[in-house]
């Protein structure tokens, strides 16, 4: 896996006292307007740990005191295990990583290119397509199948995904027992739970909060659930402005970060030193019909803001980055994927999901987008990485030898800096003349994609799961994917 874990912090769009101000409006919302909290079960653990509770109205408002404390207990560091040391994701000191992002209810068939339901065998084939793709760096479950009941959907979801990718797999869960049949899933991968549990290779991400404020308290269930495990969770809230958020950047803004830090502040009240993701989704609304946009640059722009949030505060970053609102893998998707994977990139975001496959304002993934998606990553990794600057790479020598008016063709140093990784080098973006173009077959970006991605599944072994593991996990659970 390429370059996982380069720093980007080489881009801020606020300055450091517009951070104050938006933490210090986001400390007054909790502390003037609180949280709505339908739970009297949640109303006591916040009353007894320091939160202001009517339990009238169930509003809870939370001291900025109370708030600090708490934030002092969740880790400035979460890593997120692969089943192989090699996918390993530290997430702290804005270390980026890009990866897929979750829940589209249609796909884009390979093959008859007709929108359609997506299926479990979708998730597994995603999942072994990724696995192929060295700039993916994480398997966050991409559709929603509709092919499986949904009291076996979060755990056949991540199972078919397993089949697949030796990669972290990150899904949501819609009850608190789901939770435990998926650590007990984990425990027989793994060998026993206390291994699953020392490096778990699967995370989780919880839509707990309704913005505006108001917590969802069968999410908030499940989110307890997880950090009795002490298993990496994702608090993520996704406010749209104009519609759950103030219209503007830094209403949103100021509202998302109060939303976050109530849900941090909640999951070290579960269990203290629980790893947690800070976890915005902001995005920006069409302001002729306030549908939502996830490829405008204003939600690209609010996401790069939030590792500014996040950086001030010490808990890494769930970051949003590379959807688009366009309805095929086309230029639209491209310039629109660009432009936020790479300042997001830039900024920080530690797990970057959405990065890769997404279209159609996150309704809908494509098998050819992964791949083509594959090839933005890499070059936002490449900017990432910077220019790199040494005796050897100025070549004076070289220069000098080369002397005026003549060229640098021949020369060992081009040679040797040819096949190096001075210069990323794309499967699928087309560097070639047009003749030689022409006598490929005149294919677009889309079309060579498609025959990768073709040619990436043929390659892969359809269950990365040993014979004896997967006949325990189906004689223990109601797997729906056939063997």
């Amino acid at each position: 896996m390429k370059y996982a874990g380069l720093v980007g912090d080489k881009f801020k769009l606020l300055s450091d006292d517009e951070v104050d101000l938006i933490h210090e409006s986001a400390l007054k919302l909790l502390k003037k307007v609180g949280v709505k909290v339908d739970s009297d079960e949640f109303l006591e653990i916040l009353d007894s740990n320091g939160a202001r509770v009517n339990h009238k109205n169930g509003r809870a408002k939370l001291p900025p005191e109370v708030v600090r404390d708490y934030l002092e207990l969740a880790p400035s560091k979460v890593t997120l295990h692969g089943r192989k040391e090699e996918y390993d994701l530290n997430l702290e000191d804005r270390k980026v990583h890009y990866g897929t992002g979750g829940a589209a209810v249609k796909i884009l068939d390979l093959n008859s290119e007709e929108v359609r339901p997506p299926t479990l065998e979708d998730q597994a084939r995603l999942a072994r397509l990724v696995e192929k793709l060295e700039n993916v760096h994480f398997f966050q479950t991409p559709v929603v199948p509709t092919d499986v009941p949904e009291e076996d959907l979060s755990l056949n979801s991540i199972y078919a995904s397993l089949t697949g990718t030796f990669k972290n797999v990150q899904e949501s869960v819609t009850r608190p027992e789901k939770v435990d049949e998926i650590v007990n899933m984990g425990a027989i991968i793994a060998g026993s739970r206390e291994e699953f549990l020392a490096r778990p290779f699967i995370s989780f991400v919880t839509s707990w909060m309704v913005s505006p404020l108001k917590l969802d308290t069968e999410t908030t269930k499940v989110l307890r659930r997880i950090t009795d495990y002490e298993l990496p969770v994702v608090l993520s809230t996704a406010p749209v402005t104009g519609s759950t958020a103030p219209a503007t950047l830094s209403g949103l803004l100021a509202q998302v970060h109060a939303e976050v830090l109530f849900g941090i502040t909640l999951a070290q009240m579960f269990s203290e030193g629980a790893p947690v993701l800070y976890g915005p989704v902001p995005a920006a609304a069409n302001m002729k019909n306030m549908a939502y946009l996830a490829g405008a640059p204003e939600t690209g722009m609010m996401n790069v803001a939030t590792v500014q949030l996040a950086d001030h505060i010490d808990v890494p970053i769930y970051s949003d980055a590379g959807e688009s609102d366009s309805k095929l893998p086309d230029t639209q998707a491209g310039a629109e994927a660009a432009l936020n994977m790479l300042q997001v990139g830039l900024a920080g975001g530690n797990y970057i999901h959405h990065a890769a496959g997404m279209m159609e304002s996150m309704l809908c993934v494509a098998d050819e987008k992964f791949v083509i998606d594959n090839d933005v990553i890499g070059m936002a990794l490449r900017v990432l990485r910077g220019i790199e600057v040494d005796e050897d790479r100025i070549g004076l020598d070289v220069i000098e030898e080369v002397g005026p008016g003549n060229n640098f063709l021949t020369q060992q140093h081009t040679v040797n800096y040819s096949r190096s990784e001075e210069f990323y080098k794309p499967s699928v973006v087309d560097r070639e003349d047009r003749t030689t173009w022409e006598n490929n077959g005149s294919m677009d970006t889309r079309a060579r994609a498609r025959k990768r991605a073709r040619k990436l599944l043929d390659s892969t072994k359809d269950n990365l799961l040993s014979e004896e593991v997967d006949e325990k996990i189906r004689d223990r659970f109601n797997i729906h994917l056939p063997k």
